[in-house]
């Protein structure tokens, strides 16, 4: 099993803190956020590499902490840093196109974890990807949300009594469910060539759930709820709650 992190994007309105340095490397408790995700990852026995998709302006920061990571020691598996090349908030190429920049920059054709840099989750890896091995087929996570302003910038997903996925709407004027959906994904091998193909149809490049509500009508896709809610580390002023609460 391999994973992409995203972290290609510039964190604008984290600035003046993400000016210079790339959002998953800043401190929460004395740890990037980034690595939060990665000891996650831990419990995954299968895991044997993981690939940061970043951009040219922070790919030397996230070059320089990967190698103090191996120096550490701190995990079995592999970690890769992706240059995707881009410069500017305006250039990127977006989350979508940068999970298949990776795949094609690795070689990739074993089943894939998809994960945005920003977020941190509050689950046992390992207990997901159980799950994904009992239902045989893409899985994506839901948490519950009942403020409708907040239900209108997410990703929200309708699924039926076995967890199967039967509606997703990415930011609708009008939800249809109250369970939203972080961006952690994990794809069988034989399903990863729907990134490309997805782009090829000349797809919204950026926001993955996105590609989730063009997906789950091609494979089935099923739904892993989350006991408790992941963080997004979207703002400063969440970033700054968070660094207390962590601190706490």
């Amino acid at each position: 099993m391999k994973a992409i992190i995203l972290a290609a994007g510039y964190a604008t309105r984290l600035y003046p803190l993400t000016k210079d340095k790339p959002k998953p490397l800043l401190t929460i408790a004395g740890k990037p956020i980034i690595e939060y995700m990665l000891d996650g990852f831990r419990t995954i026995s299968t895991l044997d590499k993981v690939c940061v998709v970043t951009n040219a302006k922070f790919a030397p920061a996230f070059e320089s902490w990967a190698q103090d990571v191996a120096t550490g020691g701190a995990y079995d598996f592999d970690i890769a840093i992706v240059n995707d090349q881009t410069t500017s908030n305006q250039t990127r190429l977006g989350a979508i196109a940068d999970v298949q920049f990776a795949i094609d920059h690795e070689e990739i054709k074993d089943d894939l974890i998809v994960a945005a840099g920003d977020n941190i989750f509050r689950f046992e890896f390992a207990d997901l990807v159980s799950f994904f091995q009992q239902v045989q087929s893409d899985v994506i996570m839901a948490q519950k949300l009942q403020d409708p302003a907040r239900l209108r910038t997410r990703g929200v997903v309708q699924f039926d009594e076995n967890h199967r996925v039967i509606g997703f709407q990415e930011k609708p004027a009008v939800p249809r469910s109250n369970f939203v959906c972080p961006a952690l994904y994990i794809h069988r091998c034989e399903n990863i060539h729907f990134y490309q193909e997805y782009l090829r149809g000349k797809n919204n490049p950026d926001a993955p759930g996105y590609f989730i509500s063009w997906l789950f009508p091609q494979v089935p896709v099923h739904v892993f709820v989350l006991s408790q809610p992941a963080i997004d580390i979207g703002t400063l002023a969440t970033y700054e709650q968070v660094c207390r609460e962590f601190s706490r």
